[in-house]
């Protein structure tokens, strides 16, 4: 199980190394975690990272990545009340997702939410911390999108309406904390457990996930996927210290409802920067 020492620091069962020679027992454990990293990442956020590759790539080869859009949180249905219901639903079925990855953390005699710090009891320090890293993360993330934009390397993010119906801005901070939770927990508290028993560095952890996780936001350009590498790598160190993923889903969270929920007030008060560009005039033939 993860322990704790006098700086916080994440230690494991002999800091999961392993010996020269591995016993059959200890090769068979070995194939199966990893079968269940792929398993876990083809059906989570690795499927999504695949899929933001191949739209990056499919952007790239038609019109400049400055004139075109995708969407957070698009609609799934015209009419409200069905949009809701599927939405909902999406946001339920990913948090599935999520409980999948803690139930295979989950260990005779070992909660698996108190070994990873998904849990209320040290909620105050949680919270501080979580704000303290919006207010590192956050604020330049805001700035690395304005700089993709002027530069025209950024897709323009075309948030959800917020005046469609009463549940909209509901349904956005529950979107908010299902990407905080499925990033975190599955990037830091069930990667970081996986790849540390089969012997990796902290370095190799840390880097890796944070360069999965900037593929993950590839779609919206590569200013935005860096911008998440970082992320990746500051949330990775604070993991790595702190051993509890509850502050990181905290500001997560908190990020993506300022995103989700402030983009479009940013939209309206900077269009020049946050804005969709406005669709080509098509000019009248002359009789």
């Amino acid at each position: 199980m993860w322990q704790s020492d006098k700086s916080g620091a994440l230690r494991g069962p002999a800091d999961w190394t392993y010996p020269p020679t591995l016993s059959p027992a200890d090769r068979y454990a070995r194939r199966r975690l990893g079968w269940e990293i792929a398993i876990v990442l083809l059906v989570s956020v690795g499927q999504s990272a695949i899929y933001s590759v191949v739209s990056f790539v499919r952007a790239a080869t038609r019109a400049p990545i400055s004139q075109q859009q995708t969407q957070l949180n698009p609609s799934r249905s015209a009419e409200p009340l069905w949009d809701a219901i599927y939405q909902f639903l999406d946001i339920f079925f990913s948090l599935a997702l999520v409980a999948l990855a803690v139930y295979l953390l989950w260990e005779p005699a070992n909660n698996a939410l108190r070994r990873i710090g998904l849990d209320f009891r040290r909620f105050g320090g949680d919270l501080l911390r979580g704000v303290l890293l919006v207010v590192l993360i956050g604020a330049p993330g805001i700035g690395v999108y304005a700089i993709g934009r002027s530069i025209g390397q950024s897709i323009t993010v075309i948030p959800a309406p917020l005046d469609s119906s009463w549940w909209v801005i509901a349904l956005l901070v529950l979107a908010a904390l299902r990407a905080g939770l499925t990033e975190e927990v599955i990037f830091l508290g069930f990667l970081f457990d996986r790849l540390r028993r089969l012997g990796w560095s902290w370095t190799g952890i840390i880097v890796s996930t944070a360069l999965l996780r900037g593929s993950y936001h590839l779609y919206q350009g590569w200013p935005s996927a860096l911008g998440n590498v970082v992320m990746g790598l500051v949330f990775g160190w604070c993991y790595r210290r702190w051993g509890r993923v509850m502050p990181l889903v905290i500001a997560h969270t908190i990020i993506d409802i300022v995103a989700f929920v402030g983009y479009p007030l940013a939209a309206a008060w900077w269009p020049a920067i946050f804005a969709p560009p406005a669709p080509a005039s098509t000019p009248t033939p002359t009789p």
